[in-house]
């Protein structure tokens, strides 16, 4: 069966809500050295307070966004608006474009009920939705 993308046209206009910058459990905002590089530049931080304050590595090594307060990023602001947004990394750039949301009309209602800006906005291209779930893969391999 295909893909939830391929049988049907998905709208999708983020509104900076936040609310898919706060979870439970174990779930991390991954991102790359060069991520992290860029996110610390744009923030005009010392390499130093930016590794102590922003980030952490799991027990396998991975570089993660350090745990904010409660169930909130750590990029986010008092507002709930995240402060990295120009810059953010491919985890967040992709989102909601997620083989586990885009795949299926279920798990895409089910994230419609957390995320006010699915199924709103404009069509988004599927060339487009395929290139987001490429990055994605990639950032898994």
């Amino acid at each position: 069966m295909q893909p939830l993308y391929e049988r049907q046209t998905l709208c999708f206009s983020c509104t900076r809500c936040g609310s898919c910058c706060k979870f439970s459990g174990d779930y991390y905002v991954y991102m790359s050295e060069q991520e992290a590089e860029r996110i610390r530049n744009y923030l005009q931080l010392s390499h130093g307070w930016f590794r102590r304050r922003y980030l952490a590595r799991l027990e396998d090594g991975e570089l993660v966004a350090a745990a904010g307060d409660g169930d909130r990023c750590i990029f986010l602001d008092a507002a709930g608006q995240c402060r990295v947004y120009t810059v953010r990394p491919v985890q967040c750039r992709t989102y909601p474009f997620w083989p586990e949301v885009a795949g299926s009309a279920r798990a895409w209602r089910r994230e419609a009920r957390r995320c006010e800006g699915i199924n709103r906005g404009a069509v988004v291209p599927v060339g487009k939705i395929r290139r987001l779930l490429r990055a994605c893969r990639d950032l898994q391999s």
